[in-house]
This record gives C-alpha cells, sequence and structure tokens, in this order.
C-alpha cells in the first residue's frame, strides 16, 4: 500500500468543513449523563466474564502546568501552588485502588500514558507513588511488547528527570515544541531554546527510550511558511521516531486564554494550507511515512509497521497499537472505553475530587454502544487508521450485506471516487493519496450522527 498523501488545494478547499476527529465513535458529542458509575461498573462485570478478557490500557490526566500556553485547549489548572498537585494526586491514589480493585487481576496492562496538562509538573517523589500504587493495584505486562508513555514539556525536566522516568518503567515519550521560532513562541507564551528540547531528546536517547515524538502546531501566530521551515528543519534533524502536527483551531469563544491570542497575527487559511503542503512534502522527502491525520512516523516505528500490516487502530491519545486493550480512564476529563461502553470522568477538577471524596468513581457520562454504533466505528476506525476497507471482513463479522446496508453512503463515496479520494469496487474501499489529507470526510460519511443532526457544527475543528 502506498504510503504517500498527495497535497490538492483545489480538492482541500472544495471539501473544507468542520468534523470530528474521530478518537471514538460515537464521538464525545454523544455521551450522556443518564451512563454513570453503575453502568461502567455493569461494563467492567461483563468483560471480566468474557472467555479471553481484553488486556488494559491505563490512561492518566495530570492538569497542572507551571505557565500557560495561548494556545492550549486542553483540561488544564495553572497555578505555582504545588500542594494542588499533592491534593489532587491523593484523590488519584484512591481512584487507582478503586478502579484495580474492579478489574480481574489476569487482565495485563499493556499500554499505559501520563498525559496532561504537565505529567512532568508532579516531583519525582508523587510520580514514584503513583507508579508504585498502580503496579500495587493492577497486572503490568513484564513481557512482550507494552507502551509506557509520557508527554514531556522539556522546559520542565533535566536529563537527570529523563533518566528517571526511565527508571520509573517508561519506554516512549513525547515531547511538546510547537515551534522554535523566537516570535512565534513570544506570541503564545511558550519559550523553549532549541538547545533546551535537543537535551531533552539527547537524554532520552542516552536513557534507551524506545520512541521519541515530537508535537509541532501549525497556524500559531506569526508564523510563515518561511519560518516554520526552519522548525521543520530543526525538527528532521532530530530525527524523532513520531512526528504530530497539528493544525491550530482558534476558537476563543470555547477556550478563554486563546483570548490572549493578537488575531492580527494569525496566517490566513490559504497561508495555513501553503504551510500543510510544505510540511507533508518536508517531512515525506525526509523519509517519514504519513500515518493519518496529523502524524508522521519513520518506516521503522511502530505506528508505521502497524499500518503497513493493516493493525493500527485509534483512540483518545491518537494512533494506538493497541486495539485489544480495553482502556481505564483515571484523573480528571479523562475517557475510557470498556468493551462496548466509553465513558467519561468530571471534567471539573472539584467535582472530580468530591466525588472520589465521596468514595465512588469519578463517572459522570458514558455512552453504551448500539449494534449499528459497532459496526460503523469498526467501518470508520478501520479506514482512518489504515486507509482501506474490507468489505467481505465486514459482512462477516457483522452478518450484513454491505452494498445494503450502506446503500446510501456508498452512492456518496461514488462521487469521492468521481474526485479521485478513494477506490471502489465490490470487495474493497481504498482511500488514495488525494483522499488522505480528507480521510476525515470519507469518515464522515458513515457517522449516523451527523447524517442526523446535521453538519459544520462547531463543536468541531476544519478537517484540514
Amino acid at each position: 500500500m502506498q504510503t504517500t498523501a498527495v497535497f490538492d488545494s483545489e480538492l482541500i478547499q472544495r471539501y473544507d468543513r468542520q468534523g470530528p476527529r474521530y478518537t471514538s465513535y460515537p464521538t464525545a458529542v454523544q455521551f450522556r449523563e443518564s451512563f454513570g458509575e453503575d453502568g461502567y461498573r455493569d461494563a467492567v462485570a461483563v468483560t471480566n466474564g468474557d472467555l479471553i478478557p481484553a488486556p488494559l490500557s491505563l490512561y492518566f490526566h495530570i492538569p497542572f502546568c507551571a505557565t500557560v500556553c495561548y494556545y492550549c485547549a486542553c483540561n488544564k489548572v495553572v497555578t505555582a501552588n504545588r500542594a494542588r498537585a499533592e491534593q489532587y494526586l491523593l484523590r488519584l491514589l484512591k481512584e487507582v485502588a478503586r478502579q484495580g480493585a474492579l478489574f480481574d487481576r489476569s487482565r495485563k496492562v499493556e499500554q499505559l500514558h501520563w498525559g496532561g496538562g504537565t505529567p512532568t509538573y508532579l516531583s519525582r517523589e508523587q510520580m514514584q507513588r503513583l507508579t508504585q500504587a498502580t503496579r500495587e493495584n493492577f497486572s503490568i505486562a513484564e513481557g512482550g511488547n507494552p507502551e509506557f508513555s509520557i508527554e514531556i514539556d522539556p522546559r520542565t525536566v533535566s536529563g537527570e528527570d529523563v533518566a528517571f522516568l526511565r527508571a520509573l518503567g517508561f519506554n516512549r515519550v513525547s515531547l511538546g515544541v510547537q515551534d522554535f521560532d523566537s516570535r512565534v513562541q513570544a506570541a503564545v507564551n511558550r519559550r523553549q531554546p532549541v538547545e533546551q528540547t535537543m537535551a531533552v531528546i539527547a537524554a532520552a536517547r542516552t536513557a534507551a527510550f524506545r520512541s521519541i515524538s515530537i508535537d509541532l502546531i501549525y497556524g500559531l501566530p506569526l508564523q510563515t511558511v518561511e519560518s516554520f521551515d526552519r522548525t521543520l528543519e530543526i525538527v528532521i534533524e532530530a530525527a524523532p521516531d513520531r512526528i504530530s502536527v497539528f493544525n491550530y483551531a482558534h476558537l476563543p469563544h470555547m477556550f478563554k486564554v486563546q483570548r490572549q491570542i493578537d488575531e492580527s497575527q494569525l496566517p490566513e487559511p490559504a497561508q495555513k494550507l501553503q504551510m500543510l503542503a510544505h510540511t507533508v512534502e518536508r517531512l515525506t522527502a525526509a523519509g517519514y511515512v504519513y500515518i493519518g491525520m496529523d502524524h508522521f512516523a519513520l518506516p521503522h516505528d511502530e505506528l508505521a509497521v502497524e499500518q503497513r500490516e493493516g493493525r493500527l487502530s485509534r483512540n483518545f491519545q491518537g494512533y494506538s497499537t493497541h486495539d485489544n486493550c480495553d482502556i481505564v480512564g483515571l484523573g480528571v476529563s479523562s475517557i475510557g472505553r470498556i468493551g462496548n461502553v466509553y465513558c467519561q470522568n468530571e471534567r471539573d477538577l472539584a467535582r472530580y475530587q468530591a466525588r472520589i471524596d465521596e468514595g465512588g468513581l469519578a463517572v459522570f457520562r458514558g455512552v453504551e454502544l448500539s449494534k449499528d454504533d459497532e459496526l460503523r466505528r469498526a467501518v470508520i476506525m478501520q479506514l482512518i487508521c489504515n486507509f482501506t476497507l474490507d468489505l467481505a471482513a465486514v459482512e462477516e463479522r457483522f452478518g450484513i450485506r454491505f452494498n445494503r446496508y450502506f446503500a446510501e453512503e456508498l452512492r456518496v463515496l461514488e462521487r469521492m471516487q468521481v474526485d479521485g479520494l478513494l477506490r471502489l469496487d465490490a470487495t474493497r474501499i481504498e482511500v488514495l493519496p488525494r483522499g488522505r489529507l480528507l480521510i476525515r470526510n470519507i469518515c464522515m460519511v458513515f457517522d449516523r450522527y451527523l447524517t442526523d443532526h446535521g453538519d459544520d457544527r462547531p463543536r468541531y475543528s476544519r478537517v484540514v
């Protein structure tokens, strides 16, 4: 299968609209507070009783940051008061114990991720306590190919800190960079010298981290194609295993911190498209595989390998190599997936801590998938992850006739085929290089909730 993406400006502008990122299906928009802790406990009990219970993936949300980045849309708490992190950690440790008690100890943890916020806001002693509690309450896989990852702000760690994280058991690290241009950094309140980031990368390699990832953002104030090219050049020289290049979505009505950005300094839409086109060209020329959405990886990386073999998956942390796992969300706002259920913890820090203090879990909303949801999720995830769909395999798994069940959707896909986005025949849907940057548009064809409720709602970002 080809691993390239073709930038077609005319097609991208014609298909430009808002749409989900499909880290789940149904998306979080469909989560309801009528689904709560009881439904979650029932889902865990059901999956514990499976003939071969699924292994586990744990996601921990650490919401604290010492300073605010003006572009940020994450669930975060910006504070210099480190005591708040200790109070949060005490609740998180209780949640770990309560969640761990629900799962059969035969279910091994094969994947673990600390996200934020800034997970390294915690002290070494606090990180040690959280790691120890995790090992005491869950069965951690020791052999095989477990993936334990952590997000790092390079401004907050030393080489010794990186070695400490490796000793804790982390084997993959993701570094926030966004842009190396000093003017752009000043405009978004994130000053981060190149040397500081390179030192962290060098320390991660010395400590034998298995994978290093860098996050970039295009569309920030004062960015130009030329300035972003200089950032790309530095990143390519550093040769991380993975690179994520996100499109900045300016939504100050939703994220108050973005009001600090001078809108007159934001690049025009045409400039953003030029940045995207140049990014795809530069990274693919440097040997990176376009994984999809915002992600690139070197050919040896597990994401690229899994995609070549048709096994790549996607969850709330992005692309993943562990689709066989049930996901346990821990901490404020965390989202989990247990069997055919999605669930989310309280999004407000005070409410999260109050729920834990009451003696239960923090699950406050979710959704149980219908048979139609499960079918459409399988179709969407296969397309967005692997750019191809075997129709016979879907028919066998779900007991349907694909061309009958999705008759209307296939008519829409036929129009996309005329535009060169995909190839459609009686056995397969194959996304072509011109369609890969527009994969969200293709997946949206199968989204029943968009069909039911209309398109282009402001709760979603632009597809490119």
